[in-house]
């Protein structure tokens, strides 16, 4: 089976498909040696003699149709920036803004954004955009905006001007972005763009570039073209030092310690030739990163939560995108700067200092090479530790490339606590991701081995995916396999000794009627097997699932689940205390149904989100529920709260439980630069309640002082039984950044 697997990923290596697409859309950027100021009014003289691209479409709801609120785009660029006019029609009265903090959510406010492939490569870009009171927005876009959901980066943030002045029946935004801020090749005369607007009165998107329906709109397989008129030249080489400081009071009453701290350290940015970034930090400190979000977990696995760090983040894809996600990503930048105590539990594990340098060669060739070093915590038996990855990717054919990973973690000293396999962890990987030039065709093809102490055989993971995607018809053919010794100590492995197929098919109806604007129907069955035990069913899911979207932008979805389900150890869902677990090497047969409805993509000051789920669980029942609602008072204040609500009944002697999650958040906006947000977090499963409080103040470019404030409770007396909140932890952080270009 194994051979088989390898030989089909050897084969689908070399497929590829490419299709003519729709024909494309131009815009012309005129040269200017002038002077222009970003003031949102556009007299000066070179934007008269500036063309002009127009022309948009509605692409939600009413595809194909005349843009409703129409815009006029004009570009220029000097030796140093690039211009930017644009002109929305629309009554200024009818225009929304969700927020006055930069790179506010596109589907609550009216706004254009523009979408640069400065490589001409369909596989990354940069995103800027606007809104009619000059509120920026900015982005990393990456494996080639296939993907709504998992293709931007909104934590990407650069220094550009942005201004925009509002008339009688229309507004001008006006931009001024430094081209030192894109990566591209000296000179170039094209890059590919495309241009997206959102009208909330008519709950509309509207598009320049010409997309299929059944894409999304993001997809960077189908761009306009913009040419310069003069070739660009090399942008000066762009220098930052954010140097940061940080007073810290805390309070750990379990432990018995209260202190007081100074923190001084900062990151250094260098653009090399156009196209390479060169990351350097020292002493990171991450106090004012918004904090995780809990989540109840029902399952017997790792839940993995997303990188809200800001040095990880630009071109992260280069890192984090080999393997399988879900099941088997070698590379998972969370897992630098955590380690595990004494005890089991999650720990801070500083961070000396590291650096970052990534970008691309040519046109076609990308590097990334990232190396941190973490300290050691004798208390706690953590070794210092140092934590690399070289990452390469090459283009081929259309849009696909391929991909060659080198993953080392390594302690630096010897330490008496460490184990043989503790000492160090290699992985190398190669990759082959499939993209057809019109995206009907998709894929991911991957052989990974790792290399540790005392293990030479079972160590590799290999997968399989083709995807085809046309208006009506969808599939996927795909399935890995995890060796039992397959071990990457920087990634998010979630089980090993698996053989897993999960195929896909699907059809989508475009019904032509005033109310829904698609729906179909899609089959997912999930097979797991452990080869190791002569290849013993594991696990398997069949999801059947009905769903679809309104055209006011409401989305539905009722689905049911047959699952079977092998325990190989003893499990407790509830992870009630001291209770019964499901004993090991037993196994459950059950179904399950499931609902959700959303209008997230509504203009709507009021959104939100229904979801349920009942049925068998294991050998017992579920229900579960959670609601979401969001209420904004535009532009400077935004409320939601999450509620979720899971009743897990087994039969005697095993545990039942009520387990509730209850998160509000509160956020004010009160200028374009200063914020104020609160989150509050009570799980019963894990006995917190947790308060963060944050205050920014952005004084100045990419500079800020931010107060942040952190509560923790147990919520439970210590025999669990009632309420009785009980102070854990608390800190005060006082934190300074200065973003210095020189």
């Amino acid at each position: 089976m194994q051979r088989t697997l390898l030989i089909t990923c050897l084969l689908l290596f070399f497929f590829n498909f490419s299709l003519s697409q729709s024909e494309k859309k131009e815009i012309f950027v005129k040269y200017t040696d002038n002077t222009i100021k970003a003031d949102g009014v556009l007299d000066e003289p070179d934007w008269a003699l500036a063309r002009t691209a127009s022309g948009l479409y509605e692409y939600f709801p009413d595809y194909s149709a005349d843009s409703k609120n129409p815009a006029e785009i004009k570009l220029m660029h000097d030796e140093d920036f690039l211009y930017v006019g644009i002109k929305v029609m629309g009554d200024p009265k009818e225009l929304k803004v969700n927020s006055l903090k930069r790179d506010f959510q596109a589907p609550s406010s009216d706004n254009i954004t523009m979408i640069f492939d400065t490589f001409n490569d369909a596989t990354n870009a940069f995103v800027i955009g606007s809104n009619h009171i000059g509120v920026q927005r900015d982005m990393l876009m990456f494996n080639g905006g296939v993907d709504i959901r998992n293709s931007w980066d909104m934590t990407w943030d650069v220094k550009w001007i942005c201004e925009s002045k509002i008339y009688d029946s229309y507004y001008i935004t006006e931009w001024k972005i430094p081209f030192n801020v894109f990566k591209y090749r000296e000179g170039e005369t094209k890059w590919r763009v495309g241009v997206y607007q959102r009208n909330t009165k008519n709950k509309a998107w509207n598009l320049w570039h010409q997309v299929p329906e059944n894409q999304e709109f993001s997809n960077l397989g189908f761009m306009g073209d913009m040419y310069f008129e003069k070739p660009l030249g090399k942008s000066k080489a762009k220098k930052s030092i954010i140097p940061y400081i940080n007073g810290i009071t805390y309070n750990d009453y379990e432990k018995n310690i209260t202190g007081k701290n100074l923190e001084f350290g900062g990151d250094a940015k260098l653009t090399i030739d156009n196209s390479l970034t060169l990351d350097l930090t020292l002493n990171p400190d991450f106090s004012q990163v918004e904090v995780d979000q809990q989540v109840t977990n029902l399952s017997r696995y790792e839940v993995s939560l997303p990188e809200k760090r800001q040095f990880f983040i630009e071109n992260s894809d280069l890192f984090s995108g080999f393997g399988d996600k879900r099941d088997a990503n070698p590379f998972f930048s969370r897992r630098i700067g955590i380690a595990k105590d004494l005890d089991g539990n999650s720990i801070q594990n500083k961070i000396s200092g590291g650096l970052k340098l990534s970008g691309k060669i040519n046109s076609d060739f990308r590097i990334g090479v990232l190396n941190m070093q973490t300290e050691e915590d004798l208390d706690n038996e953590i070794a210092a530790t140092n934590n690399a990855i070289i990452a390469l990717q090459h283009k081929v054919f259309n849009r696909s490339n391929i991909s060659f990973m080198f993953i080392n973690r390594q302690a630096t000293k010897d330490y008496e606590f460490l184990g043989e396999d503790e000492e160090y962890n290699r992985v190398i990987g190669i990759d082959y991701n499939l993209a057809s030039k019109n995206s009907k065709w998709t894929g991911k093809y991957y052989f990974h081995k790792s290399f540790s102490p005392s293990e030479n055989n079972k160590d590799f993971s290999m997968g399989i995916k083709t995807s085809y995607n046309s208006r009506n018809l969808t599939f996927r053919v795909s399935g890995l396999y995890v060796g039992d010794n397959y071990r990457s100590d920087l990634g998010f492995i979630k089980r090993t000794g698996i053989l897993k197929i999960n195929p896909d098919i699907g059809y989508k109806f475009w019904p032509e009627n005033k109310k829904i604007q698609s729906h179909g129907f899609e089959v997912t069955p999930v097979i797991i097997w452990r080869p190791e035990l002569n290849y013993q069913l594991s696990d398997y899911f069949i999801i059947s699932r009905w769903e679809g979207q309104l055209n006011n932008g409401d989305n539905f979805n009722l689905s049911m689940r047959n699952m079977y389900t092998y325990l190989y150890n003893d499990f407790d869902p509830t992870r009630t205390e001291n209770s019964i677990p499901l004993p090991s090497n037993s196994e459950y047969h059950y179904t399950s149904f499931g609902f959700s409805y959303n209008n997230y993509f509504s203009s709507n000051e009021f959104t939100y989100n229904v979801e349920g789920k009942f049925g068998d669980f294991y050998n017992g029942s579920e229900l579960s529920a959670g609601i979401q609602f969001s209420y904004r008072i535009q532009p400077k204040f935004t409320s939601s709260i999450k509620i979720n609500y899971d009743r897990i009944k087994l039969p005697d002697p095993y545990p039942s439980a009520d387990i509730i999650l209850i998160a509000p958040r509160f956020e004010f906006t009160f200028t374009k630069n200063l914020y104020w947000a609160t989150l509050v977090q009570y799980s019963n499963q894990r006995e917190n309640l947790s308060l963060n409080t944050r205050l920014q103040w952005r004084f100045a470019p990419l500079s800020d002082l931010f107060l942040v404030y952190n509560d923790n409770y147990y919520t439970e007396d210590r025999d669990h039984s009632i309420f009785i909140p009980r102070v854990k932890n608390r800190s005060l952080n006082l934190k300074l950044t200065y973003w210095l270009d020189f």
